[in-house]
């Protein structure tokens, strides 16, 4: 089969067949459907701001006549008209897409007025399109304002009965203004909405100087302006970087307040969440942490919000401070979420690009010059044919008997008018298109007045199309014009989301304290299964294990405390106290929670605190002193502190206090040295703590001087040995053997 000739055999059907390779096909295809839901789906015109359903809403409701003053009309008709005449999809789609433009919360300038059941910020869906009605707002009727002037491209509709604006004539940047979201194949877009006041002024700059930096335009546009407010506190360099490289994220937490109750007591007040964040969602998260005591601060959650949002937060105790509490909550719910920042644009070429800040403004910018261009042309050929009307009304006001006459009398009046007062077709045409009793009131001084006013404007307008900078000053009093407008409605000029400094390093709670802090008994069996019984429990004889399994090691702790297993194999493990499995049966393995191979055993378990220290040592008698902070670890294949072979394993890990290190080796015999003669590592082989021949380290172990050197009997009895400075030598020398009566085991306990 050829891969690049592509033959065409009659069908039994009279059709034809493609014969194709089928990743050719394959990859053709599906990049016409890829070009296809960029283009017309997912990202907005970095020129409107707008998708193409968007687009299609609005201008079929301009088409209805449905300003901001007139009647609202059922969504149903809206909806209809724009399914039958420019959008080939779904009712569903475009009704989402209307009441998503009517929300409030959901965009910072809805265009769309809604009457009816449009949905709320708890998540609940709007009532069905025959019950709503709607209309535009003033904001959606300025992204139509000049559409009917020529100044953007109709384009055919799908069926080609038609034709649709290809653009609005935007006189506000509203990509920026409403943002923007959609995912297309291989590319997604992420705009968030700002302040439109901040935006004009910092178009208003750039037009008086186009080489602003983006440090000058952040004067204007600090940041994001979202719908439900919030504060945002993600730092003014992190905002920078993403307005110049369109990319990025901000950071921003609900706004809230202290009430005060009296006598000691307060709650907190949620009035502002972040953007996009659902109150009912967030309301059982809060719920659910509070049944789980995952949210040790947290008390009870109430919502008590009416068109208003009001969350009542009550602490646990009154001791609790309320920014502890906020601070947990920020962890641990959506009252703290970040929004991604990806400027994702169809450029005025229809070519998707990735664009920073100034970029948008500056080609919404150029858009607004060929917008007032195209009116200005359209005005000035309004104007000359106007102008061209009103000099056949003064010939007709001049002449008017032998005009009469002549219309009475000949066959063909508009020939013979056109001849005999050398008029133009369109002239005579408006002169025999009006009435008589119109032609009696015309008055030769109105006609010259308005024909100077018309051909003054006819002269600014060519002075304003001859030069640049008189277009840009046109551009610029537009946008002051529509800055005004916006300025008059305080509720939407304001702006809501306000900016504060993210929490200090010092400031920002650890993980352990949002964990319910209760003490546990941490048991593991000799067989590594390893389990945690609520409470402190100090005996220990009644708990069960399975056949042919006992207790290896124990352990009092809290559920917020860190445990350190450290293992034969040289390496430290971490455990949190509260993921431990419970104690209600026998436990899960260990080893399923760390890497830990079945070769290898554990010689200790505890909760490593800060300053104290541990002594460990290998078989072969090599070891070191090492921080117990310095065992901790993240990974679940743990931290190796003392590398090991295959010949040797750890055998000694045991708390380092006092002055004195005890020694004794399989051997029997004992040596004493002073532990400042250790060196402190966080990972090595070690110095020798004691030399053998034919044996290995047996046991270590570490006292004061005051003290003395203990060690345990058979019976659990502790016994001491006086004679202990016998045995005090040179770290790494031999020792002596044991006293008689010494433990049997040769160990210290």
């Amino acid at each position: 089969m050829s891969d690049t000739t592509d033959i065409e055999m009659p069908s039994e059907q009279g059709g034809r067949i493609i014969d194709e390779p089928f990743d050719r096909a394959l990859e053709s295809r599906y990049l016409i459907y890829a070009l296809s839901t960029i283009t017309s789906r997912a990202l907005p015109d970095v020129r409107d701001g707008l998708k193409p359903v968007q687009r299609r809403i609005v201008h079929a409701m301009g088409e209805l006549g449905l300003d901001a003053d007139a009647r609202f009309k059922k969504c149903a008709k809206i909806v209809g008209d724009v399914m039958g005449k420019f959008h080939p999809h779904g009712d569903s789609a475009i009704y989402d897409t209307m009441v998503r433009l009517a929300q409030d919360f959901s965009v910072r300038y809805p265009l769309i007025d809604g009457q009816g059941n449009f949905g709320n910020i708890d998540g609940d869906s709007a009532a069905a399109y025959r019950y709503t009605e709607a209309r535009l707002t003033n904001t959606g009727t300025l992204l139509l304002e000049g559409i009917d002037q020529d100044c953007v491209v109709f384009r055919p509709t799908y069926s080609g009965e038609d034709f649709e604006p290809s653009v609005l004539p935007a006189s506000f940047p509203n990509l920026l203004a409403n943002g923007a979201m959609g995912i297309a194949v291989g590319m997604a877009t992420s705009i968030p909405p700002h302040n439109a006041i901040e935006l004009i002024d910092a178009c208003l700059a750039l037009i008086d100087d186009k080489d602003l930096s983006i440090e000058a335009i952040m004067d204007y546009v600090p940041g994001p302006d979202f719908p439900t407010g919030g504060i945002i506190i993600e730092p003014s360099e992190s905002i920078k970087t993403a307005y110049e490289t369109g990319k990025g994220s901000v950071r921003s937490r609900a706004r809230w307040h202290t009430e005060d109750l009296g006598r000691g007591q307060w709650q907190i007040i949620v009035t502002e969440l972040p953007f996009q964040v659902q109150k009912s969602r967030l309301v059982e998260k809060l719920a659910e942490l509070i049944e789980l005591k995952k949210a040790p601060f947290l008390g009870d959650v109430r919502d008590e919000s009416a068109e208003d949002i009001r969350l009542v937060l009550e602490p646990k105790t009154r001791t609790i401070e309320a920014d502890q509490l906020m601070e947990s909550l920020f962890h641990l719910t959506e009252l703290e979420s970040r929004f991604s920042i990806n400027l994702n644009v169809l450029d005025a070429h229809g070519v998707p690009k990735l664009m920073g800040l100034i970029d948008c403004l500056k080609a919404f910018l150029e858009y607004k010059r060929e917008i007032v261009t195209k009116r200005a042309i359209w005005r000035r050929g309004k104007i000359l044919l106007r102008l061209e009307i009103l000099a056949a009304l003064l010939i007709a006001f001049l002449n008017l008997d032998e005009i009469i006459q002549i219309i009475r009398e000949e066959d063909e009046p508009k020939q013979v008018l056109m001849a005999r007062f050398a008029l133009s077709e369109v002239q005579a045409n408006a002169i025999l298109d009006t009435r008589l009793r119109n032609l009696r009131k015309l008055e030769e001084m109105a006609i010259v007045k308005e024909d100077g006013e018309l051909k003054r404007e006819l002269d600014g307008l060519d002075k304003l199309l001859a030069s640049q900078n008189l277009l840009w000053k046109k551009v610029g009093k537009e946008l002051a014009d529509t800055r005004e407008i916006f300025a008059k409605d305080e509720k939407m000029a304001k702006r809501r989301s306000t900016f504060a400094d993210a929490p200090s390093k010092t400031q920002v709670l650890s993980k352990e304290a949002f964990i319910v802090k209760e003490p546990i008994t941490i048991i593991l069996s000799k067989r590594g299964w390893i389990r945690a019984m609520k409470g402190k429990i100090d005996d220990l004889s009644s708990v069960k294990f399975k056949d042919e399994d006992e207790m290896h090691l124990s352990l009092q702790a809290q559920t917020t405390d860190k445990i350190v297993i450290f293992a034969t194999d040289g390496r430290a493990f971490t455990l949190m106290g509260d993921k431990l499995p419970t104690g209600r049966g026998l436990g899960e393995p260990l080893r399923l929670m760390v890497e830990l191979e079945d070769s290898h055993e554990i010689l200790a378990m505890f909760v490593p605190c800060e300053g104290k220290q541990r002594l460990i040592s290998s078989q072969k008698g090599y070891g070191f002193i090492v921080d117990e902070s310095d065992l901790l670890s993240q990974k679940r294949g743990g931290r190796v502190v003392m590398p090991m072979d295959a010949k040797q394993k750890a055998s000694i890990c045991v708390a380092a206090h006092g002055e004195y290190a005890a020694i004794i080796g399989e051997n029997r015999k004992l040596l004493v040295f002073k532990i400042e003669d250790l060196p402190i590592m966080s990972r090595g082989k070690g110095v020798k703590l004691q030399s053998y021949r034919d044996c290995n380290l047996l046991d270590v172990t570490t006292f004061n001087e005051t003290q003395g050197l203990t060690w345990l009997d058979s019976a659990g009895r502790t016994r001491e040995m006086p004679e202990w400075r016998d045995y005090v030598g040179r770290r790494a020398s031999v020792g002596r053997m044991v006293p008689r009566g010494f433990s049997k085991t040769g160990k210290f306990s």
